[in-house]
C-alpha cells in the first residue's frame, strides 16, 4: 500500500490513511510504502541548490517537517538525528558550493525517511502496531546511477528474507523512492518514484496486488486539473497503463508497472480522501473497454530537434548516425517522425541536445524549438476504429492548436502529436469533449 506526498501531508490526511491501512490491516499482513510529506522533498531540494548557490538555509526545510511532527504529538526529539544529518550535509555543500547528483539524492533522501518515522509513531499511539524502515535495511540495494537508481540482481531474495525477520503482526511503514548502494551511498530511483519501490517490494514478496492510493478516484480519463469532466476508468491493461504513464499521466510514475507486469499481480489505483471508492484496476486482462479511447495524457516541456538533409534521401545509415551521437550524449528520444529529407524528434533533455548539436551540424541543417507539449491519446481501439484518427486530429484542429509534429505506429494504442506548451488546455479540453462527453 504506497500512500503519496498528499495523502500524508498532514495529520488530517495520515489519520485517513491510519484508518485505510488499519482495515487491511485486519484482513491480512501488509506493507505501507510512503512518501514524504507534500512539498518537503522540493523543499529539500530548494535548500540544497541554494546552499550551492551561497545561501545557507537548513532551519526553513527542518521548520516544515517539525510542523507535521508536532501536528501529530511526535516526540520532539523523534526526527533530532536527521535534523542533525541534514544540517550538516548542507553545510558541506554550502561550503564546497557544488551539488552533485550523489549529494542530491542524499538529500532528496530525508523527506522519505523523516515520513517514515513520524507515520510509524503516529500508528503505534494509536492502537495500530508500526515500525519505520529505510528500505535499503530490507535489501533494496541499488546500482549507482544517482537519480534512477534500480536494485541490483538478487533484491527479490534478500527482500523476502529481510520482510519474514520482521516481527509479525507489526505494519512495516516503508521509505520509497530511495535506495542505497553496495558501498553505502544514498540513492533515489527518480522523482516521484515511491510508486516503483511498492510494485518491486509487492513482486518481490509475491503479494495480491500492489494499491497506489493517491488524491483522485483512480486514473482518469484526462488530467482532472485541466478537465473538470475527467472520469474514472474503473479497468485497464497494462500496456495502456504503462503508455500513459510514460506520456505524462499524473497518476503514475512511468516504470511503476514492470514489476507488477512481470509477476501478474494487479495494481489498483485508489483515493485517500474516498477509499470506498472502487478505483482502477490495471491488471494484464481486463473486461473489454468500450470506449473509443482510454485516456489522454500530456508531456510537456519538450524539445523538438529538427535535422534537415537531402542527402539523407536514399542514404544508408543516416538515422543511425542521428541516433548514435543522442545515445552518446545520453539523450532519451520520445517521438520521432521521419520524411525522405528530414527527421524531428522529442526529449526533454534540453542540455543534451544542446550539447549534441554542435556534432549533427555536419549531417545537415539542424534546429531546435522549445517550449512544446507531447499530447497522447491512449485507447485499444485506435487502431480498429475508422475515423477515429480523423476525430482526434478534428478536434485539435477545432480547438484552434497548430499540430507540429504527429507519430503512430501500425497497430499501436498510443496517437501522439507535438504542439505547443501554451495550447495544452485547450487541446486536451476540446479532445475529452470528442472522444468521452456525449453530445448534447
Amino acid at each position: 500500500m504506497k500512500f503519496g506526498g498528499s495523502s500524508v501531508a498532514n495529520r488530517a490526511q495520515i489519520a485517513k490513511v491510519l484508518g485505510i491501512v488499519r482495515a487491511a490491516a485486519a484482513r491480512g499482513p501488509v506493507v505501507v510504502v510512503c512518501s514524504a510529506h507534500k512539498g518537503v522533498t522540493d523543499a529539500l531540494v530548494g535548500a540544497a541548490r541554494r546552499a550551492a548557490a551561497g545561501e545557507l538555509d537548513p532551519e526553513a526545510v527542518i521548520a516544515r517537517q517539525r510542523r507535521v511532527a508536532e501536528e501529530l504529538d511526535c516526540p520532539a526529539d523523534l526526527l533530532d538525528p536527521l535534523y542533525g544529518q541534514l544540517r550538516d550535509l548542507l553545510r558541506g555543500i554550502h561550503l564546497v558550493q557544488e551539488l552533485s547528483p550523489r549529494s542530491l539524492d542524499f538529500v532528496s533522501s530525508f523527506g522519505e525517511r523523516m515520513s517514515a518515522r513520524c507515520i510509524a509513531d503516529f500508528f503505534a499511539r494509536e492502537g495500530l502496531p508500526a515500525q519505520a524502515h529505510d528500505v535499503w535495511d530490507l535489501g533494496f540495494v541499488t546500482d549507482g546511477q544517482h537519480g534512477r537508481a534500480r536494485p541490483l540482481p538478487g533484491f527479490e531474495e534478500r527482500a523476502r528474507d529481510a520482510f519474514a525477520a520482521l516481527e509479525p503482526g507489526v505494519v512495516p511503514v516503508v521509505t520509497g523512492f530511495i535506495g542505497k548502494t553496495a558501498s553505502g551511498d544514498v540513492t533515489t530511483v527518480g522523482r516521484n518514484g515511491s510508486d516503483l519501490t511498492a510494485t518491486l517490494l509487492a513482486a518481490a514478496l509475491g503479494a495480491e496486488e500492489a494499491q497506489i492510493w493517491t488524491d483522485t478516484d483512480g486514473v482518469m480519463t484526462a488530467d482532472p486539473s485541466v478537465v473538470s469532466g475527467a472520469r474514472n476508468i474503473p479497468h485497464m491493461r497494462f500496456d495502456e497503463a504503462a503508455e500513459l504513464a510514460y506520456f505524462g499521466s499524473r497518476v503514475l510514475h512511468p516504470s511503476t508497472l514492470l514489476p507488477a507486469m512481470s509477476r501478474g499481480i494487479p495494481v489498483r489505483v485508489l483515493n485517500t480522501n474516498r477509499p470506498a471508492h472502487p478505483g482502477t484496476v490495471i491488471e494484464d486482462v481486463s473486461p473489454e473497454n468500450p470506449s473509443a479511447a482510454t485516456s489522454i495524457a500530456y508531456k510537456e516541456g519538450q524539445c523538438v530537434l529538427s535535422v534537415r538533409a537531402t542527402r539523407m534521401f536514399g542514404e544508408v545509415g543516416f538515422l543511425a548516425r542521428v541516433f548514435d551521437v543522442l545515445a552518446r550524449r545520453g539523450v532519451d528520444v520520445d517521438v520521432v517522425s521521419t520524411s525522405e529529407v528530414s527527421v524531428s524528434l522529442t526529449s526533454h533533455d534540453a542540455d543534451g541536445l544542446d550539447a549534441a548539436l554542435e556534432e549533427l551540424a555536419p549531417l545537415g541543417d539542424c534546429r531546435l524549438d522549445r517550449g512544446r507539449t507531447i499530447l497522447a491519446v491512449v485507447g485499444q481501439h485506435l487502431a480498429s476504429r475508422k475515423g477515429l484518427g480523423a476525430e482526434v486530429l478534428r478536434a485539435v484542429y477545432d480547438a484552434g492548436v497548430n499540430v507540429e509534429m504527429i507519430s503512430y505506429a501500425s497497430g499501436s494504442i498510443n496517437l501522439q502529436m507535438v504542439i505547443a506548451d501554451e495550447d495544452i488546455e485547450r487541446a486536451v479540453a476540446t479532445l475529452h469533449g470528442v472522444l468521452f462527453e456525449p453530445a448534447g
